[in-house]
């Protein structure tokens, strides 16, 4: 009878990322920044890739629909973040934060399995170079695309459906820049046991199904080269798989930390580091690091930007 008369919260207060007031105008002048450069770098390089035809083969789809992912990412992070920097109400309605979490949670299942379908895309083109158009067809392509974007959506619905057996009446203020699971399971005054279960279960299965992927995808890469003993060969292959084992290494080494080790092991600081560096540095990273390092991408650029000028 008690926990019924409790009021069951609806709105709830984001801390931020400082509680420092003094620093509230430099951080959100320098994240407005982060997002601009964020968003104009990977919705135009998707931009890019959908509009040069010699980019239209499966290894630039990928990175075309990455690029798009990482703008989804911080989109779905970065806005409410900045007004909160200037507004005197960190206010969030339920609703609100639901709908951030489904999105953000999303993204990020969906990058995982992009993410992995590129190493298969690089091991294909590397060890089976006179496959590769007959393995990755326009079809396989469009069907991996897919099916990262439905496994994104539906790992979101299953952690959003659990959600609503959880109630809120103990406390509403969430230690973070944004709605993420984990700092509403500890406010929450439901057990959220099962809640944690499921993210261990379907979390951290995505998480070891796509690194096993990227795993043996670069341990049969690295087979090759070394058969090969060629060092056009070896330069060829760490110019073309280079940047995509960057990009993995930083994504899933903060991903891993966050939701697989347990939740009391670090501070709501600690929490907030790992969780700007995967939302907000690393979609700013993804499309500097694909770019500079990919030369028919500057190509592309150089010859849109000279056909504009």
């Amino acid at each position: 009878m008690d926990t019924m008369n409790e009021t069951m919260l609806t709105k709830f207060v984001l801390t931020g990322i400082t509680y420092q007031p003094d620093w509230q105008i430099p951080l959100f002048l320098m994240f407005l920044v982060i997002y601009i450069i964020t968003i104009v770098g990977n919705l135009g390089l998707t931009a890019l890739i959908y509009n040069d035809p010699h980019l239209h083969i499966p290894m630039y789809f990928l990175l075309g629909s990455l690029a798009f992912v990482d703008a989804w990412i911080s989109s779905t992070v970065t806005p409410k973040m900045l007004v909160n920097f200037l507004a005197k109400s960190k206010m969030i309605t339920l609703s609100e934060c639901v709908t951030q979490l489904f999105s953000f949670a999303f993204g990020a299942t969906t990058e995982c399995f992009l993410l992995a379908t590129m190493a298969y895309d690089r091991y294909v083109a590397i060890c089976k170079p006179l496959l590769y158009p007959v393995i990755m067809t326009y079809r396989l392509c469009i069907w991996l695309l897919v099916s990262s974007f439905v496994s994104g959506f539906i790992h979101s619905i299953v952690h959003i459906g659990f959600l609503f057996r959880l109630t809120f009446c103990n406390s509403n203020i969430i230690y973070h820049f944004y709605c993420d699971i984990m700092p509403l399971f500890k406010i929450s005054c439901t057990d959220p046991s099962i809640n944690i279960l499921m993210i261990f279960i379907f979390s951290g299965s995505i998480q070891v199904f796509t690194i096993l992927i990227v795993l043996v995808s670069y341990t049969l890469i690295l087979f090759m080269i070394l058969k090969k003993k060629s060092l056009q060969g070896i330069k060829k292959a760490f110019s073309t798989c280079g940047a995509h084992l960057l990009s993995v290494s930083l994504y899933y080494g903060p991903l891993l930390f966050m939701y697989v080790h347990p939740g009391s092991a670090q501070s709501h600081d600690q929490d907030m580091m790992d969780s700007l560096f995967y939302t907000v540095i690393i979609p700013l990273l993804n499309p500097i690091i694909y770019s500079l390092r990919n030369k028919k991408v500057i190509d592309s650029l150089r010859k849109m930007l000279n056909r504009n000028v």
